[in-house]
């Protein structure tokens, strides 16, 4: 199974620039995606990739096309007003990828969806996929096996190297999630790891954090205190980050003596994590969880 995309899911893209009609290209082509329209102001009436319809607003492709989930590639200046339409529509899932987007722009977009039904994942993430069934995002895809390990990281390219990684051991992954990397975001290490906590086919958890926030805090005091039954291996980036630096994300800074890389990594071991001290150990130290516990998955 997976979590919150699959096979049936069906795609809309908004913001059909360049770099948009680019990555949904990509994703259509992976296994044959369902990329059932795109949202370009202005380009109402058109079409994309010979066949997608393109539509006004979210409302109109809403309306015609139904999809149930949306990838936003639109500028940072322009991306919370994309995210708040397509809220405001009641799409069921919405993936930004777009970076830089500015924080009070951010917060604006948190205030707005108090008490609307549509989760947000990102912004500046890669997106999610469920391997075989769907792509929603930038990843790529060829690095992915179906399988049985759940993947939720802040950093894109570290989770395709945890992806490369399990899919080198012999394994697969259920769905992974980029939750990314900016200081408000709508998709939290909780939310993810609850969703695979749920799903029956994903056995084990690979979580990839890094310096700044309380994400990963919060994730150990929720791993802690729900009894979680399945194995959590994670990797904290940024262990040698002086504070008061960013490092990449915006998120990923140290102030006020929180948010270090050894903070995140002692809480997640008091809550029985498996913590990876490099990024080339994920896969081995999961296969030994794996094996400590009896748990095959492949």
């Amino acid at each position: 199974m997976s979590i919150l995309i699959d096979s049936k899911t069906r795609l809309l893209l908004q913001g059909a620039g360049r770099a948009g009609t680019f990555h949904a290209e990509r994703s259509a082509a992976y296994c044959d995606t369902n990329l059932v329209g795109a949202v370009h102001p202005g380009k109402g009436g058109t079409t994309i990739l010979d066949k997608v319809p393109v539509f006004d607003t979210v409302a109109e492709a809403m309306e015609k096309v139904e999809p149930t989930a949306s990838m936003i590639f639109v500028p940072a200046l322009g991306a919370a007003d994309a995210i708040i339409e397509a809220v405001a529509a009641e799409v069921p899932l919405a993936a930004c990828i777009t970076e830089g987007i500015p924080a009070l722009d951010m917060v604006r977009v948190n205030a707005y969806m108090q008490g609307k039904s549509t989760r947000l994942v990102g912004p500046n993430c890669p997106g999610l996929i469920t391997p075989g069934q769907i792509k929603m995002g930038i990843m790529p895809g060829y690095i992915h096996k179906p399988g049985k390990i759940g993947i939720v990281s802040r950093s894109g390219t570290l989770t395709y190297e945890a992806v490369w990684q399990v899919t080198s051991a012999g394994l697969g992954q259920s769905t992974c999630v980029g939750i990314g990397g900016d200081p408000i975001v709508g998709t939290s290490f909780v939310d993810a790891l609850s969703l695979f906590g749920e799903d029956p086919e994903t056995v084990a958890v690979i979580m990839i954090g890094e310096i700044g926030g309380s994400g990963e805090e919060e994730a150990a005091a929720y791993l802690k205190a729900s009894n979680y039954d399945k194995p959590v291996v994670s990797f904290i980036a940024g262990q040698t980050a002086p504070p008061g630096k960013r490092m990449g994300h915006a998120g990923a800074i140290i102030a006020g003596g929180k948010g270090t890389a050894a903070a995140k990594m002692d809480a997640l071991r008091d809550a029985g994590v498996a913590v990876a001290q490099k990024p080339s150990d994920l896969a081995s130290t999961l296969l030994r969880v794996l094996d400590e516990r009896g748990i095959k998955a492949n």
